[in-house]
């Protein structure tokens, strides 16, 4: 009798959440029908346009425009009346207050980083959009000069480090894989992430962008797979760059004294280095990330030739050569000094 009370209850809770969820979707399909038109920006109300499909990847349209924008009359907007906004805080109390004990608290709101019409996971954000966010307020030459005072190669670190590992409390580093590419016939330009109309031409039509490195489609790349992605993008002029992101992102923009040594990442070691993924952007501006075998990211001559982490990446052929380099250097000066030594005799007399 109870499992079937529990069943009816189950049916209940999807049958509502499914209802909700329909009568939201018909909600912001009537709102984005004016804020999704670009119409709306010609007439000067640029502020107002929405964006149809990142809007759609944002947990905000789970809940519906009207759950920020209480107070829309049926006669919106002809009847003059501006539908109030909600405050950030009324939802993510917690962050606010995190936020506002940091550096940034008293000097940019909520909106001034994220667009509400727009705001993605943190994990499903580049390394490089998350410090295009920073440089914003933060001149990129300025925060380079400034870090070249006591940080070595200042301008590789930051091209290889979001701000926010560093500069928060955040947590649970693993090593994000981007593809990056040059733009056409132009060997010598820089590399930059490629977009997902970029990676989507170099598919045949239908296929999933991730197939370019994850070429069996289980959702884990090998490190034959990583080498075998390496040995074509050279010839496309891509390549696969690695950044330190964090699993766990939070608000607490501080200075912390422990990333000032180097060691806090290479002296981590190869255990704390071995999780990795390669993120693969999508249509609506979000990456989604694919797992790479334990250990794969390490692996400088086959896995990621073009990342190379001090402390942390490893190539077992060079490891190899490098001892037997060392041994042999050091084989010279010991068989000289024994070979002296046992026919010092014979040298004493002649």
């Amino acid at each position: 009798m109870q499992s079937c009370r529990l069943m009816s209850y189950l049916i209940m809770l999807v049958l509502s959440v499914v209802s909700v969820a329909a009568a939201t979707g018909a909600e912001n399909e009537k709102c984005l029908g004016c804020h999704g038109s670009k119409e709306i920006i010609g007439k000067g109300e640029e502020r107002l346009y929405v964006d149809a499909a990142k809007f759609a990847a944002t947990t905000h349209a789970m809940i519906g425009c009207t759950s920020c924008h209480e107070g829309v009359t049926p006669g919106h907007p002809q009847d003059g009346f501006r539908p109030p906004k909600a405050r950030c805080k009324e939802c993510h109390g917690n962050i606010q207050t995190e936020y506002a004990q940091s550096l940034h608290g008293s000097k940019a709101a909520c909106a001034d980083c994220h667009n509400p019409h727009a705001v993605k996971k943190p994990l499903s954000v580049s390394g490089d959009d998350i410090n295009a966010q920073c440089a914003k307020c933060h001149d990129t030459k300025k925060i380079v000069t400034s870090h070249t005072k006591w940080l070595p190669q200042a301008d590789l670190h930051i091209d290889a480090i979001p701000c926010i590992t560093c500069h928060t409390g955040s947590t649970n580093y693993v090593i994000t894989l981007y593809i990056q590419d040059r733009p056409a016939k132009q060997n010598h330009a820089d590399f930059k992430v490629a977009s997902y109309p970029e990676l989507a031409s170099l598919v045949p039509e239908g296929k999933d962008v991730r197939s370019l490195v994850d070429k069996n489609g289980d959702g884990l790349i090998s490190l034959q797979e990583l080498r075998t992605f390496n040995r074509e993008a050279r010839k496309k002029n891509m390549r696969l760059w690695g950044m330190m992101t964090p699993e766990v992102v939070t608000h607490s923009y501080q200075i912390l004294d422990n990333r000032w040594d180097c060691s806090f990442c290479h002296a981590s070691g190869p255990k704390a280095m071995q999780t990795s993924y390669v993120a693969f952007p999508d249509q609506n501006g979000t990456y989604n990330r694919v797992a790479v075998e334990k250990g794969a990211v390490l692996d400088l001559l086959y896995g990621t030739p073009d990342f190379y982490m001090m402390g942390s990446t490893r190539s077992t052929p060079l490891n190899i050569i490098g001892a037997l380099i060392l041994v042999g250097g050091l084989m010279m000066p010991i068989g000289h000094g024994t070979f002296r030594f046992l026919t010092r005799k014979n040298r004493k007399e002649h």
